[in-house]
């Protein structure tokens, strides 16, 4: 493969993420607007990808973020640690305990049923991590004297602030200095660059982004957004076609030749618990489609997409083989989206058993 990842005995690390992470409050089967009650988790686009990486694939994964150093800040720390994640790069950040100087995200997330979809609302203006700035990030120390071989970061860290922009630029040139290969996912979310110049600066700030990053990853709507490809043929979400979405990587490679690997995941939309789902990657001049799940049921979507760009990583880094890798990220994102949360439950051997076909029987 042309991608060329660090030696792990050279490396503390196999992966690090740099984004922000919040806590998660869930209505369970009902509606946020009449909730009495809420399960808490943590949740947040990068953290997602490595902890995937930590507690389904069993690599050594840690987290760049920040917290305003309070009570909830304590409690999303905790559940990083039960993830198994090392959160020694964590900065925390005083706080005058009512969030004028920062605070942590909260985000209320429904899980929707049939046809009515899935809602999030998110509550994350001035946190910690929007503010966080590189001087407070030991980067020579994390990706030289420690190593990584994979930073992993994307559009939603990007569209926090134009602090957060800036300074997740210095990390990408500061872990590429280092020989760190870096993953990107451009994760479009209209509301958060509303209110920073919408699409012109979201298209702004990824084809920054865009330079550094070595494995480009986004679902259907995100290539456009961010980075203003046009699918051809392409006239809604209803029908995709892998073909056209092949030859748009294709095109992509061409404008960004720093692009080693560029991955898609598809997912069609018949209802909240039903979607049609997949993926494909291009790689060293080949498109590579993955394994399709039509109709497939879900019962929490949020977090399926990044438990397929874990499943990816995973596959380029442990096997070297695209062809291989999409498929680990297909069957691992339709895994995670059975169960609740942002974050994966499903073990390795789940994801290799589902990728040889295996049934949904009772196993005793």
């Amino acid at each position: 493969m042309a991608l060329s990842f660090r030696e792990k005995k050279d490396c503390a690390y196999d992966a690090i993420s740099l984004g922000e992470i919040m806590l998660r409050l869930d209505p369970g089967e009902g509606r946020i607007r009449t909730a009495r009650q809420f399960k808490v988790w943590e949740g947040g686009g990068e953290y997602n990808v490595v902890r995937g990486l930590r507690r389904c694939f069993s690599l050594k994964t840690a987290v760049i973020t920040a917290f305003a150093a309070n009570e909830i800040g304590y409690l999303v720390e905790d559940f990083i640690l039960q993830g198994g994640v090392d959160t020694s790069f964590i900065h925390w950040a005083k706080t005058d305990g009512i969030g004028r100087t920062c605070r942590n995200g909260l985000n209320f997330t429904e899980r929707g049923f049939g046809v009515r979809g899935a809602k999030g609302c998110s509550d994350r203006a001035n946190t910690a991590i929007s503010k966080l700035k590189k001087e407070d990030i030991d980067l020579d120390r994390i990706f030289g004297e420690l190593g990584v071989r994979l930073l992993h970061t994307g559009g939603i860290y990007a569209a926090l602030s134009e602090q957060s922009g800036e300074t997740m630029l210095a990390v990408m040139e500061a872990a590429k200095k280092h020989g760190t290969v870096i993953s990107y996912d451009l994760n479009y979310r209209p509301s958060m660059w509303d209110a920073i110049g919408g699409v012109e600066k979201a298209q702004e700030v990824n084809r920054e982004a865009a330079k550094f990053v070595d494995i480009m990853m986004g679902n259907e709507e995100d290539f456009t957004a961010c980075l203003g490809l046009h699918v051809e043929g392409q006239k809604d979400l209803k029908h995709l076609d892998p073909k056209a979405y092949g030859k748009m990587q294709e095109e992509l490679v061409k404008l960004y030749p720093n692009f080693k690997v560029v991955a898609t995941s598809l997912r069609t939309v018949h209802s909240a618990t039903v979607n049609d789902w997949s993926g494909i990657c291009y790689a060293e001049g080949q498109v590579y489609e993955g394994m399709s799940f039509p109709k497939l049921e879900i019962f929490d979507r949020v977090g399926g997409g990044d438990s397929f760009a874990s499943g990816l990583l995973y596959g380029l880094m442990e096997k070297g083989d695209p062809a291989l890798a999409i498929q680990y990220a297909v069957c691992h994102g339709a895994l995670a989206m059975t169960t609740p949360g942002d974050t994966t439950m499903a073990r390795k051997e789940e994801v290799e058993a589902l990728m040889k076909g295996s049934g949904a029987r009772v196993l005793r």
